[in-house]
């Protein structure tokens, strides 16, 4: 089966490379696209008022470019879970399953988002700088790890001399507000499409009451002890162990 892998918001494909050559370790059988979201790294910039429809028919459209045969199993972490949704929403015929990592179908509580959190220092950032390391103490004197810095200035690419945004920041801002948002409950309920979840013990992307109510829809909910938001790194070894027997 032909495996779609969706990032996170500000994140990119990139993100989920260990986890897709992993997997494919365990079952050499399975053929993996990971694209760039649309206004994420490489991929084109998100069009005027963008919902999650518009980004998920670019996933599908992806998809079909790339010869993937339909239906396709669809694996997104976080903004990429609900864009899996959205893709079940538009085409529930081209879609074998959803892979929910660390996200449900439910609005998000902005306060609780730490993609907002990251945002908000972004749009405060300089437009350009002269060397990187002058962003990245911007964002370190804001009270961030190096690793998140430098996550984040994985989105700089170098013009003429000075390092700008290769992304929209203003254009990603409006998403956020429209993602988190978005109700995708009827996408489950609907049970055309299977929807797994597998869910970090330490996140609360995820709360009880959504874990209930997936599991009342005969939803596969999957707790991974210890780990944070970020599961497929926290623990990428017992994610596997759950996809792969899916």
């Amino acid at each position: 089966m032909g495996t779609v892998l969706l990032h996170g918001f500000l994140g990119s494909g990139k993100n989920l490379r260990t986890l897709a050559q992993k997997w494919l370790e365990r079952d050499a059988r399975q053929s993996f696209l990971i694209p760039d979201l649309l206004g994420h790294g490489e991929s084109p910039p998100l069009p005027p008022t963008a919902t999650l429809d518009t980004v998920a028919a670019a996933v599908l459209q992806a998809a079909a470019d790339a010869n993937l045969p339909f239906p396709i199993q669809i694996v997104g972490h976080s903004l990429g879970g609900l864009i899996a949704l959205a893709c079940a929403r538009l085409a529930p015929d081209k879609v074998a399953d959803v892979v929910l990592l660390d996200i449900g179908p439910g609005p998000i509580d902005p306060h609780k988002s730490e993609s907002r959190q990251v945002l908000d220092l972004m749009l405060r950032a300089p437009d350009q700088v002269s060397d990187r390391k002058e962003m990245r103490t911007f964002f370190m004197d804001q009270g961030l790890s190096p690793a998140l810095s430098d996550w984040i200035l994985m989105n700089l690419r170098l013009e003429n001399d000075r390092y700008r945004w290769r992304i929209d920041r203003q254009a990603l801002d409006a998403l956020h507000t429209t993602f988190t948002m978005e109700n995708l409950w009827s996408v489950v309920e609907a049970q055309e499409v299977p929807v797994h979840c597998a869910v970090g013990e330490r996140s609360n992307y995820v709360p009880a009451a959504e874990i209930a109510r997936l599991t009342a829809l005969g939803c596969d909910v999957h707790v991974l002890p210890g780990a944070g938001h970020y599961i497929h790194v926290d623990a990428l070894g017992p994610l596997l162990d759950w996809l792969v027997a899916l």
